[in-house]
């Protein structure tokens, strides 16, 4: 097949998490010649016009959406499929009402909330939740950035209450990409379970738990940016991924599992995704986020997870191209008389 493999736009000067597509792009692109198809590189910018003439002029059997910022916004992620259901080319991955559910994670979470599913405690200058206690400590993150973009171990404040929390956020917020959240900091345990399709449905992979044993006493255990892109950094050089588990992790891994798949089925994902948890010191999990098309990047986690399965990246780029998203189908209910 023709597979347009479209991503954003790299900016002169973007910064290493945003460069990292780039990477995606070279290995899916390898990946999928390696199949037998013919990758073609579409760069998406906020020109939707001219995105669409090159999509229309190409004519490709399908589209690899690597797309995980416009203009350097992951408040656009949105954008590009739903641009591709209006002209009708079938893409990887979530559809566009899962993926603008997910990126958003307020939106997010009250999905959670009302389907259940544990989650941090949360509020906004917007959304305060005068009822919600605060007390403890509370980490300030952004509503909709990803990759860690403005998270390090200054965004968790102790003892701040309500209303130092409200000021962060209004001091925080350019710098976070515009609206932000916080949201209850767990002091625990970092997991993550990556899920991609299959025959039966979707498959969840071998757990990874995100270490933090070489942290001194005091300080804050967080997945920062530092830790994500940083070379160099204590942070980035002790933060290891691990897949062996103790037998008595047993009861958990078995519930995380079971909320990973529940996440699936709620937000109608597709392909592939990852489901981030902290669980707290009395063993109870909590979802920190749903993320939609993860990085595909060989050093990535989710990369990581298919290699302890025992599949090779041309099997997991045969999972995701074969379920890619479908058009959405009409369904008219008879009207009662």
């Amino acid at each position: 097949m023709k597979i347009a493999v479209i991503h954003g736009e790299v900016a002169a000067g973007a910064g290493r998490d945003e460069r990292d597509v780039l990477t995606q792009v070279d290995f899916v692109s390898r990946g999928l010649v390696a199949l037998g198809h013919e990758p073609v590189v579409v760069p998406a910018s906020l020109n939707l016009e001219a995105v669409a003439q090159t999509l229309t002029d190409l004519q490709p059997e399908m589209v690899f959406n690597l797309v995980e910022t416009l203009a350097g916004k992951g408040s656009l992620i949105h954008i590009v499929p739903s641009l591709l259901d209006a002209l009708k080319i079938p893409y990887t991955g979530a559809g566009t009402e899962a993926m603008l559910l997910t990126s958003n994670k307020l939106l997010a979470k009250r999905w959670l909330s009302a389907a259940g599913l544990p989650t941090p405690a949360w509020f906004t200058t917007a959304e305060t939740h005068e009822e919600l206690r605060v007390e403890g400590a509370w980490l300030v993150k952004s509503a909709w950035e990803h990759a860690s973009i403005g998270l390090d171990e200054d965004s968790v404040l102790f003892g701040a209450d309500r209303k130092r929390l409200l000021a962060e956020m209004d001091v925080r917020r350019n710098s976070l990409g515009g609206a932000c959240l916080a949201e209850a900091y767990i002091d625990g345990r970092e997991l993550n379970l990556s899920l991609l399709t299959g025959e039966g449905g979707p498959e969840v992979l071998p757990p990874a738990e995100i270490r933090f044993d070489a942290y001194p006493p005091g300080k804050v255990r967080v997945v920062g940016y530092r830790s994500k892109w940083e070379e160099g950094t204590f942070e980035f050089a002790n933060t290891p991924r691990i897949f062996e588990f103790p037998a008595q992790d047993a009861p958990l891994i078995a519930k995380l599992k079971d909320l990973a798949l529940r996440c699936w089925n709620l937000f109608d994902l597709r392909g592939y995704a990852r489901v981030d948890f902290r669980v707290d010191r009395a063993g109870r999990p909590w979802i920190l986020e749903v993320n939609t098309n993860p990085c595909l990047s060989p050093d990535a986690g989710f990369s990581a997870a298919t290699l302890r399965a025992g599949l090779t990246f041309p099997d997991v780029l045969c999972r995701i191209i074969n379920k890619r998203e479908q058009l959405p189908m009409i369904t008219v209910h008879p009207v009662e008389k």
